[in-house]
């Protein structure tokens, strides 16, 4: 299974919505060929707005680390905003420890 690492933090929920949309293409896509795939992103946005949960990566670690650890690949979507992301980058520090592949994709337009 593919880890899809994507920016999600910011200010303005509006970004945080797009980026979400944007993951969801993605996974979406991937998911049509055959391809499994887990966002935290996809998976924890609704949880985040309906339960008005943080959108803070310290937050999210822990639950995100767990999920890395079932999977095989890391994809980083580039989004916008992703060289930033301290998330992002705590994704990535975890794959290279845990021996992962990482892979950066282009998001789908």
């Amino acid at each position: 299974m593919i880890y899809l690492a994507s920016p999600y933090t910011h200010p303005d929920l509006a970004v945080r919505e797009l980026r979400f949309k944007q993951a969801c293409q993605y996974v979406g896509n991937m998911l049509k060929k055959g391809i499994h795939v887990f966002s935290p992103i996809v998976y924890t946005h609704p949880i985040t707005i309906e339960c008005a949960l943080p959108t803070v990566w310290s937050f999210w670690a822990n639950l995100d680390q767990d999920f890395l650890l079932c999977c095989d690949k890391v994809q980083v979507l580039t989004l916008e905003g992703w060289r930033e992301s301290a998330g992002i980058e705590s994704e990535i520090n975890a794959a290279k420890r845990l021996g992962i592949p990482i892979e950066y994709v282009e998001p789908i337009v």
